[in-house]
C-alpha cells in the first residue's frame, strides 16, 4: 500500500472525528486508530485466532476438592497468604501464547519473574501482553486460551 494513500487516510481519519478505520487492498491491510493520549498510531494487522472450542478452564487439586463439596455454584476459594493472584488489566481474550501454534508463554510449576510475559489479552483487536507483578512459581494458571476474561478476573497464581 502507497504511503501517500496512508497518510490521506490518516487526513481523511482526522478530519472526521471516526476514532478508527481498516482498509483492504488484495492480501495488504492497514488499521489506523486515533487514541486520545497518543495522538494517530498506525497498526499492522495482527493475525487473528481462532477461538477454542469451549471447555472447562484448568482448576487447581484445591480448587476441584472445594468445588466438588460445595457443589457446582461455589466461590472462587480464597488465596493462602503465601499466595498472588495476577488479575486480568482489561476485558478482553485471553491467550496463553503468542500464536496458535506456539508453545505457551508459562506453564504451571514455571519459575517466573516481574516484568515476564504471562499471557497476552486481545483487546479491540489490540494484543496486550500481560506481565508479571511479582516474582514466584506459578502455581495455578486458571483461564484457558481463547476464553474471554473479565476486569479483575484472576487468571494466575503465583506462590
Amino acid at each position: 500500500m502507497d504511503i501517500r494513500k496512508i497518510k490521506k487516510l490518516i487526513e481523511l481519519l482526522e478530519e472526521s472525528g471516526i476514532a478508527e478505520i481498516e482498509i483492504k487492498e488484495g492480501e495488504e491491510a492497514v488499521r489506523i486508530s486515533r487514541m486520545p493520549a497518543a495522538g494517530t498510531v498506525v497498526h499492522a494487522v495482527q493475525p487473528q485466532y481462532a477461538p477454542a472450542p469451549a471447555a472447562p478452564a484448568p482448576v487447581s487439586p484445591a480448587q476441584a476438592a472445594s468445588a466438588a463439596q460445595a457443589g457446582s455454584e461455589a466461590p472462587a476459594a480464597k488465596p493462602k497468604t503465601n499466595e498472588h493472584v495476577i488479575t486480568a488489566p482489561m476485558v478482553g481474550t485471553f491467550y496463553a501464547s503468542p500464536s496458535p501454534g506456539a508453545k505457551a508463554f508459562v506453564e504451571i510449576g514455571d519459575e517466573i519473574k516481574v516484568g515476564q510475559v504471562l499471557c497476552i489479552i486481545e483487546a479491540m483487536k489490540m494484543m496486550n501482553q500481560i506481565e508479571a507483578d511479582k516474582a514466584g512459581r506459578l502455581a495455578s494458571i486458571m483461564a484457558r486460551s481463547g476464553d474471554p476474561v473479565e476486569f479483575g478476573q484472576p487468571l494466575f497464581v503465583v506462590e
